[in-house]
């Protein structure tokens, strides 16, 4: 391997460390969550579909529901299945556009996300626990200013 590749790779420009850093943070995180959910015999992205669905108040489209999670259209259908199966969501046609379909959290999947949620969050707080208040408001302003930029 040459000195220049030795060199990029073993000192690679302060940017490219943030970003290496965010990932292996992001990772660390994530898999501690993840580990909750699978000690509970729950998928991890099922719940975010449904936290996402109660964000929007109970009831989404899923194509702004695909748009806001970051997969593709035809994905969500497959993460959607299992939980309509399950019964923790509903699928019924747009109330003024019968060609839509609305995604609503049922009953069942609001006891879920109620059941679980706290202690999940608890195990991120734990995870985020090296950090005071004020950290995490700047780690939030920052992350903000960096998402912002990509927009």
């Amino acid at each position: 391997m040459t000195d220049k590749i030795k060199a990029y790779v073993n000192q690679p420009p302060l940017p490219t460390q943030t970003f290496f850093a965010l990932v292996d943070a992001t990772a660390e995180l994530v898999g501690k969550s993840e580990k909750y959910w699978q000690s509970k015999g729950i998928n991890g992205a099922r719940i975010r579909v449904l936290v996402e669905i109660a964000k929007k108040g109970g009831r989404i489209l899923p194509s702004l529901l695909a748009q806001n999670i970051g997969v593709t259209k035809a994905n969500i259908s497959i993460l959607l299945t299992p939980l309509e199966q399950d019964g923790l969501i509903d699928r019924t046609s747009h109330p003024e556009d019968g060609r839509k379909t609305v995604i609503s959290l049922t009953a069942e999947g609001q006891k879920l996300l109620l059941q679980h949620l706290p202690d999940n969050r608890q195990v991120v707080a734990d995870a985020l626990a090296s950090l005071n208040e004020q950290e995490l408001h700047q780690l939030l302003f920052l992350l903000g200013k960096i998402k912002r930029r990509e927009d």
